[in-house]
């Protein structure tokens, strides 16, 4: 299969940086003004232009695989519901009733054909029609397919769902993913076993974000945790479009030594590790015990995120003492995240806005944040003949 083949090269990518104690490096260093994490401008037109018009990944279709199966969020300010119809279809709309604007579900997950509103009874069905208006002789004649739920553009792919929160604009989830649909195809979650979510707060989102692209951080963030598995400062990268898979060398990447070249793509958890990154809002991580997706939203505020950690494995666990540690395993992920990366976070927000610095520069060995900010840049930029970014 082409893709091993592809995983063996980034394997052997990352086996001669920890033999060599070198790094994928970018061919310079680039300055990023601390007024984009800071700047109040800044951060709406983020969310108009990046969080209101790109493709999200709000939802697996392991939350929600079966008919009438349904989840509801807020995401950037906008009431979200994504509903499963009975011919299998994902959809999403705005979740706000037509009447009075209430909203028609209460956040989470769940089960059912119809939607009531609370508030005066209206009822849509899961396809956003509106079905049933309370006392309708009372209320008048009215034509009742002209007021079904505003619907958000949605597609499914690889077994995940996208929305774009602005009605009426195209998608297609597989362009989007592009070279990584591959990638995220062979790992069937459609058929994992999704667990539960637990929402992070945080500071700025690209403060979050721009730890999940490099483990140069990995011996003095996480040195009792993640440094024990995985050396600091040794990695490569695949780029996609705006999408990245990293890989991360494990301490015993010297066993594929001991294996057939051939092998070595075959390894993922057992010599290396791959983080997959879909722009803006996707990290995705699997380890033997569990495997971990955080999707990062822009907060109320410039100096606040919203993330929400997911977890899931492949086959649901047989017994109640294999449930119980797999759920005492995500807690222990979630744990580390929020005190060793997150915690930080919060003060890297406090020194930014501390006056104390102009730019932050990333430097050569972190090729996957200045990969990030230029494409940033790219999705902000008031020029209509800028060009995407190469590499």
């Amino acid at each position: 299969m082409d893709l091993y083949r592809e995983y063996g090269d980034i394997a052997e990518e990352m086996l001669g940086h920890v033999e060599n104690r070198t790094t994928a490096q970018a061919p310079d260093h680039l300055r990023v003004p601390v007024a984009k994490y800071l700047d109040p401008a800044v951060w709406r037109k983020e969310k108009e232009r990046i969080f209101h018009r790109l493709p999200l990944m709000l939802a697996m279709t392991a939350e929600m695989p079966q008919p009438n199966d349904y989840k509801a969020m807020e995401v950037v300010g906008k009431p979200v519901l994504i509903t499963r119809g009975k011919d299998g279809r994902a959809r999403a709309f705005l979740n706000v009733c037509k009447h009075r604007a209430m909203h028609m579900a209460a956040d989470g997950r769940g089960n059912c054909a119809r939607f009531v509103c609370q508030y005066h009874g209206w009822t849509y069905a899961n396809d956003g029609s509106l079905v049933g208006i309370a006392e309708a002789g009372a209320y008048g004649a009215i034509d009742k397919a002209t007021l079904g739920l505003t619907e958000l553009p949605c597609d499914e792919a690889a077994g995940l769902i996208f929305v774009i929160l602005t009605p009426g604009l195209p998608i297609d989830a597989r362009a989007w993913l592009g070279g990584m649909y591959d990638d995220l195809a062979a790992l069937n979650l459609a058929d994992w076993y999704y667990h539960k979510s637990r929402p992070m707060p945080g500071a700025n989102w690209k403060i979050a974000y721009d730890g999940y692209l490099e483990g140069y951080h990995f011996q003095a963030a996480h040195g009792d945790t993640v440094a024990t598995r995985s050396p600091s400062n040794r990695a490569a990268y695949r780029f996609f479009g705006p999408h990245m898979r990293i890989g991360f060398p494990q301490h015993r990447i010297t066993r594929l030594r001991d294996l057939p070249r051939e092998e070595w793509g075959r390894q993922e958890n057992n010599g290396y590790d791959f983080i997959r990154v879909l722009f803006p809002n996707f990290s995705f991580f699997i380890a033997p015990e569990m495997a971990q997706i955080a999707q990062l939203f822009p907060g109320e505020t410039p100096d606040s995120n919203v993330t929400l950690m997911n977890y899931l494995l492949p086959q649901k666990p047989e017994t109640d003492e294999a449930m119980a540690a797999f759920d005492q395993m995500c807690d222990f992920f979630y744990d580390v995240v929020e005190e060793e990366d997150y915690g930080l976070g919060l003060k890297v927000q406090s020194g930014l806005e501390s006056g104390a610095m102009t730019h932050i520069t990333f430097g050569r060995n972190e090729p996957g944040n200045q990969h990030f900010h230029r494409w940033l840049d790219y999705y902000l930029s008031d020029d209509p003949g800028a060009q995407p970014p190469t590499g």
